[in-house]
């Protein structure tokens, strides 16, 4: 897949193209995914139109968490069979940008689209006031065709980024699985931490995640690392450690079991399956100690292991 960022400087021909905001990549942006992936068959080049940051970046002070951050995003998208993915840069002009220019100057003047495949919500432009409508009305003055698909439902919600990031920060990790498709990951550098699980023999594997990323509450999940393309049982915990000495960073650590090999520098995902409990402060060494064996026999017998 290509991956382009950044520049206004894009130019193809004959493209299928899906355009959105993509926080999340859920199973509804799968969908459009797809379609645009499968309409390679019919000789066209494949196309995911997004923005480089999220919109509320901009004009917010507040940095707005992200599901999947750029990188991740590119990481995940890199096996859908996408040819291309643009990040465009999402600056007060683009903001601004009438959705009728929008459509004469950039899908049809730099992407050439002639298909375009979008949630039937789809909302662009300035006031986002360009909607499926507008984009139906310039079918035959352009020359492309609109693939307006419904929403996804599950138990009864229509499944957004927004519901997706809710059910997040309150831990719900079957539920965001579920609306996902996929298990939520988190994809980091293994560095060395202060090395305090292999002190009380339990070591753990210790990540590091941007600010913008999203996590979950902090507490104990049980998780997979994946590791060169490999998944391994493991528990996480996000959080602060107050037990050991707090950090002033959330900390992302995992204990893959029955695991030995030494990952300090490989880059693995993490990923979250089932929140355990919350994070807990204890008078001493010896009672986290205690839970965290706990923690970890209730985690084999989550997995059978």
């Amino acid at each position: 897949m290509k991956y382009i960022a950044g520049t206004t400087d894009i130019n193809f021909k004959n493209t299928a193209v899906t355009l959105g905001k993509f926080d999340g990549l859920h199973r509804g942006h799968k969908r459009l995914i797809d379609e645009v992936v499968s309409l390679k068959d019919k000789g066209y080049t494949s196309l995911m139109f997004t923005f480089l940051y999220h919109p509320y970046n901009l004009f917010s002070d507040s940095e707005v968490k992200l599901i999947y951050t750029e990188e991740e995003k590119v990481y995940k998208l890199n096996d859908s069979g996408l040819d291309v993915l643009i990040s465009y840069p999402f600056t007060r002009e683009t903001k601004n940008i009438e959705p009728e220019d929008f459509i004469r100057d950039i899908l049809v003047g730099k992407l050439d689209a002639k298909v375009i495949v979008v949630g039937n919500d789809f909302r662009f432009g300035r006031n986002r006031r360009g909607d499926v409508d507008m984009l139906k009305s310039m079918e035959s003055l352009y020359g492309f065709k609109v693939i307006a698909f419904e929403k996804i439902r599950w138990r009864d919600t229509v499944i957004s980024s927004s519901i997706i990031r809710s059910e997040l920060e309150k831990g719900n990790m079957e539920d965001v699985n579920e609306m996902l498709g996929k298990p939520y990951f988190i994809r980091g550098m293994v560095l060395h931490g202060r090395q305090v699980g292999r002190t009380l023999g339990m070591p753990t594997t210790n990540i590091t995640t941007p600010s913008n990323k999203l996590l979950p509450p902090c507490g104990v999940y049980f998780s997979r690392a994946v590791i060169d393309g490999i998944s391994y049982p493991g528990i996480t915990n996000i959080g602060y450690r107050p037990t050991v000495g707090s950090d002033n960073d959330k900390g992302v650590e995992t204990y893959i079991y029955d695991f030995e090999r030494d990952l300090y520098g490989a880059e693995i995902d993490v990923e979250l399956l089932s929140f355990v409990r919350p994070e807990i402060k204890f008078d001493d060494i010896a009672g986290l100690k205690l839970q965290m064996g706990k923690d970890l026999e209730l985690g084999r017998k989550y997995f059978g292991i």
